[in-house]
């Protein structure tokens, strides 16, 4: 009797550990994100956990960094990248699930000097921006990360880039680029104008036109395999509430 006893415990606590990780993943929703959405998302996350009672556990980096991290296998359920071009990536890998991707935002690129040290500037084919200032000019590697990708684009259209280039700091993402800015490392930088807006240590000097790089676009999708609480995530990204917090973090919405 005791022995029968000691034998269903135990079954009924080894079935408690079999099921158990599959009920607390459903209770968490892990959010892969481009570096540049971290303010709004840690925001949006926050109301998601209070109205949904689920975790949202966010890692924020570069799109391409993410992006090779989720290749690599890392757990993550929702993907926002800030640039098509690591959305096809994941896509062509078939590590995307199928008609869940979706353009959710937009974005502008702005040259930044820190706080109080602006120098005039015309975004016009002819001005020499290298001329315009002493010191380095930080951005996002352009090898990979999207914001340098941007950057260099738009230096490359007004002619800036081969006098620029050997004054650059390439930066693992947008926000290590601002960091240079706000401490006084570098004297400017071109990150996007949702960066620009969230610190208070530097000023935006000028705003890129649209026409002098690639339209900065976020989408967004569920990673292969991503349960139905992820799925609830994305769908509330999209939401009216969300496009709200979107817009007043100074992006545009889709």
């Amino acid at each position: 009797m005791k022995a029968s006893k000691a034998a269903s415990l135990l079954f009924f606590f080894a079935l408690n550990l079999f099921l158990a990780p599959a009920g607390r993943a459903e209770d968490k929703v892990t959010v892969y994100a481009a570096a540049s959405a971290t303010n709004a998302l840690m925001e949006i996350g926050k109301i998601f956990e209070g109205e949904k009672g689920v975790k949202v556990v966010s890692s924020f980096a570069s799109s391409s960094t993410l992006a090779k991290q989720i290749e690599a296998g890392a757990p993550a359920q929702v993907y926002l990248s800030a640039s098509p071009v690591w959305m096809d990536y994941l896509e062509g890998k078939n590590l995307i699930e199928a008609g869940s991707r979706r353009d959710l935002l937009g974005n502008a690129l702005v040259l930044i000097t820190p706080k109080w040290r602006a120098f005039p500037v015309k975004m016009e084919k002819g001005a020499g921006l290298a001329a315009a200032f002493q010191g380095k000019l930080a951005m996002g590697d352009p090898t990979h990360v999207p914001a340098g990708i941007y950057a260099k684009e738009a230096l490359v259209y007004f002619g800036w880039w081969e006098a620029l280039s050997s004054r650059t700091v390439l930066t693992i993402d947008v926000r290590s680029a601002l960091n240079f800015v706000e401490r006084g490392e570098a004297a400017a930088g071109i990150v996007y104008a949702t960066d620009a807006r969230w610190s208070e240590k530097v000023e935006t000097t000028a705003v890129f036109p649209e026409e002098s790089h690639s339209p900065v676009s976020y989408p967004a999708a569920l990673v292969r395999g991503a349960g139905g609480r992820a799925r609830e995530f994305l769908d509330f990204l999209s939401s009216p509430r969300t496009r709200l917090i979107f817009t007043n973090h100074g992006f545009t919405v889709k």
